[in-house]
């Protein structure tokens, strides 16, 4: 991203203010995801053991209670995982080391008390014993995981993508190791979700001895500076816990309107969906600090990084969608085995959900570079109520395939409701859409391969991953700096 003059800069005193630091998150964020998607192999050969192992509806069960901790996680995490990014990224040295200390001590209580409201909820609501102390023991996992995402911020700010990634590799590893040693065990549901807790705590405890030498180690307990800080970032805070909820909703309302069957074959495309939300927070989060540094400097700066990294996403975005609408029932099969067949469509439907959501996360980053709080916190809000509306009419009456309509229908309305925001709060940053149809003509052309017959799924999805990639290539849709960024050597450390 270097070769725009507003990506060249004045060096600053670090990274940040460089005109390397664009290249740098691009590859740092490339890391991250090739190190995420070794990650999603690992989770996708255990997972098809564990379904295959649990059951239709012990796989509901189990997906139920990981939805409620993974809800926990969000909510508790009050967007201070991302503010707390982002004001590492702006703030004076003298200040860094106590706003982490503050970060610390608040992410520990709140996780604790969100893990014991968890447990409250799910016995009030009528789940089973295994379901209540597993939701409790998974929560062990949900504080660690709370304490690691803050301590690694101080990697991020520094564009040590490279650190990351491994250290959510390493946990993942371990997570995947324990389940199959569980299913070679007999295990039933409750050790799965304890498991959650000591795979947690191992990479908390290696993401610490990573980073003792340069950010203090001690939660500091000072409610006077967490009312403080939480009265700054409370509208994004109320985003984030409404955010938390939403994507997940579905599921928990199709739990209560349908049955356990359509919850678990909801659940099993849901699962897939869920590991893919996390590359398009990857690869923008890369570029948040970047972001967030020229959101106090130079607008036309940001204008320019947010416009390239929409296009990435949209870019990805599309490749997912090629890949997930082809391949439904190889990854279906392979995930969770013939008897979640009805969850192919179903992943069909979030797949084009997911395309929406990657780009609208670049939207999202961009208005939290404005520190526009309230304006996310509205969108969010409209998200929810319309996915929990939506879930409860048409989950009731068609079962997962409402679900994913509702779903698919909101993240649409969210993507919309962003935009518009950001062009009329910002024209200058909001990025353009030139480049849509370029992409929609891409994924067309990767989706004819639908049309030859006698295909294996899983070989129509490469050809058709293949297509897509070559039409983007042709059409001039993938930005000409992320080619320069990723065929350059890296200069600075990840």
């Amino acid at each position: 991203m270097s070769n725009n003059p507003h990506l060249g800069a004045s060096p600053g005193s670090d990274l940040l203010d460089t005109p390397d630091a664009g290249p740098v998150a691009v590859r740092g964020g490339t890391v991250r995801v090739a190190g995420y998607a070794v990650g999603v192999l690992l989770t996708v050969g255990s997972a098809a053991l564990l379904f295959r192992h649990l059951g239709v509806v012990d796989t509901g069960r189990y997906l139920t209670v990981l939805a409620l901790t993974s809800i926990v996680a969000g909510i508790t995490d009050v967007g201070l995982t991302t503010i707390g990014l982002r004001e590492l990224a702006v703030r004076d040295e003298s200040e860094k080391r106590l706003l982490i200390r503050d970060l610390l001590g608040l992410r520990l209580v709140l996780s604790v008390v969100g893990v014991a409201v968890a447990g409250a909820f799910a016995l009030a609501v009528g789940y089973d014993a295994q379901m209540v102390t597993g939701t409790l023991l998974a929560g062990v996992g949900v504080v660690a995981v709370a304490l690691q995402a803050t301590l690694s911020v101080a990697l991020m700010v520094e564009l040590r993508l490279g650190w990351v990634a491994i250290l959510d590799l390493i946990r993942q590893a371990l997570l995947v190791a324990g389940i199959l040693a569980l299913v070679a065990a007999g295990a039933g549901i409750l050790p799965f979700l304890a498991l959650q807790g000591p795979t947690a705590v191992a990479a908390l405890a290696l993401t610490a001895w990573l980073v003792h030498l340069s950010v203090p180690l001690t939660p500091a307990f000072h409610p006077d500076r967490w009312r403080a800080l939480l009265r700054e970032v409370l509208p994004f805070a109320a985003a984030t816990i409404v955010a938390a909820v939403y994507f997940r909703a579905a599921l928990i309302v199709l739990g209560l309107v349908s049955t356990d069957v359509q919850t678990g074959y909801f659940g099993a495309a849901f699962r897939i969906s869920e590991v893919l939300l996390m590359v398009p927070n990857i690869v923008v989060g890369a570029a948040f600090p970047i972001f967030a540094r020229a959101a106090r400097d130079d607008h036309d700066r940001l204008g320019y990084g947010v416009d390239r990294v929409f296009q990435a996403s949209l870019v990805l975005g599309g490749m997912v969608l090629v890949a997930l609408t082809l391949g439904a029932p190889f990854a279906i099969e392979v995930v969770a085995g013939s008897q979640f067949e009805p969850s192919e469509d179903v992943l069909r439907i979030q797949a084009v959900a997911l395309m929406a959501s990657f780009v609208t996360t670049t939207l999202f980053y961009a208005l939290l570079s404005l520190r526009m709080h309230r304006s996310i916190l509205a969108v969010v809000v409209v998200l929810l109520a319309a996915n929990v509306t939506l879930a409860w009419i048409l989950g009731a009456a068609h079962g997962a395939t409402g679900a994913a309509y509702a779903t698919l229908a909101s993240e649409v309305v969210g993507l919309v409701a962003a935009w518009v925001i950001l062009r009329r709060s910002h024209p200058g940053v909001a990025p353009r859409l030139s480049m849509v149809p370029r992409v929609a003509l891409a994924v067309a052309a990767g989706g004819l391969v639908a049309l030859v017959p006698g295909l294996p799924s899983v070989v129509a999805a490469v050809i058709g991953t293949a297509v897509y990639s070559v039409a983007v290539l042709v059409l001039r849709a993938v930005p000409e700096e992320l080619l320069q960024a990723l065929g350059r050597r890296a200069e600075a450390p990840a």
